[in-house]
């Protein structure tokens, strides 16, 4: 077992999911509108994917995954779905597995890589190499299947460095979505053995948000969806995290962090420190440009005499334009 896993404490489920769980997912979705739901990359269609998370998918055994894919398959002929999304580990990919996936109506699968260097993959017990990463997500695009990739900051072994290098080699391989995970100790994990003995220190909360905005930046920069930063908040995460970079509001941590930076740099090159400005953003980056506890907006008061933020529905999330009051 990998030195961080712990599936059941981190979800707070001590029981396998049956055709009665899918059947609850897809009503619960369609009376809440939203929790199944996501724009497709392609067009501008409202697009629904069943997601089996938790573990790795194509490891379990076939007779209990073909039940699990061919009763959901028979929402996505009724029309209520559009496709299935699916989590799996690197080295449990193959033409035959996806040959199968996609007789079932498998539309996305995630890989569950974690690093891209082979010394932190074997410090971590993962039981698969970089290449394994490279060699399914190459057959992934291939078979036209949706890529997803997996990544945890601050493994065991792993350095900053390591970590970037990583966010590269995944940029690389050109994912259609990216999750970014810090890694967390939980109880009971050989990662908690190894702080228990003083070997592994989890990285500190202000760390993991300085390299998280950064790995953010670089995905952005490629056109590559983070559909996840931070693990959700569940009964499995607070009755068990021992230690660890963990906030309920991890991503609007990162991205405040980034667009703060971004406006602070913007503000000296345009020289418009010591000046009153206005900066103009989304009405959904208003509260990442403010910052919690208002330490976003502070730093930039610091640079001018004033600073107004206005709304403005035409800017992107996360961008902003900065004019001088005259």
């Amino acid at each position: 077992m990998c030195s961080f896993c712990d599936q059941f404490k981190i979800t707070g489920r001590k029981t396998q999911p049956g055709k009665e769980d899918i059947d609850k997912a897809i009503e619960n979705s369609y009376k809440n509108k939203s929790s199944t739901t996501k724009i497709s990359k392609n067009s501008e269609k409202i697009f629904k994917e069943l997601a089996f998370f938790g573990g790795s998918f194509t490891a379990i055994k076939r007779d209990y995954a073909e039940s699990l894919l061919s009763h959901a398959y028979g929402y996505i002929k009724s029309g209520k779905i559009d496709g299935i999304r699916i989590s799996t580990r690197p080295d449990c990919i193959n033409e035959e597995i996806l040959n199968f996936l996609k007789s079932y109506g498998v539309t996305s699968i995630e890989l569950g890589a974690q690093s891209m260097v082979d010394r932190v993959l074997l410090c971590n017990n993962r039981g698969h190499t970089s290449e394994d990463v490279r060699h399914s997500s190459r057959l992934i695009k291939a078979y036209g299947l949706e890529l997803g990739l997996q990544m945890m900051t601050g493994l065991y072994g792993s350095e900053v460095k390591d970590d970037l290098f990583t966010a590269n080699e995944f940029i690389n391989l050109t994912p259609d979505t990216v999750r970014i995970y810090p890694t967390l100790i939980m109880w009971g994990t050989r990662l908690h053995e190894l702080y228990n003995s003083g070997e592994y220190a989890p990285a500190n909360l202000d760390e993991t948000v300085q390299l998280c905005s950064e790995l953010l930046r670089l995905f952005n920069a490629a056109e590559i969806n983070v559909i996840r930063l931070g693990l959700h908040s569940s009964s499995g995460i607070s009755q068990n995290l021992v230690a660890g970079p963990w906030h309920p509001a991890f991503r609007e941590l990162c991205e405040s962090k980034l667009i703060v930076d971004r406006c602070i740099k913007s503000i000296k090159e345009l020289g418009y420190e010591k000046k009153c400005i206005k900066i103009a953003v989304s009405p959904r980056t208003v509260s990442k440009i403010i910052g919690q506890k208002k330490s976003g907006i502070e730093k930039i008061k610091k640079l001018c005499q004033k600073v107004i933020i206005e709304q403005d529905n035409k800017i992107k999330d996360l961008n902003f334009v900065i004019k001088e009051l005259i």
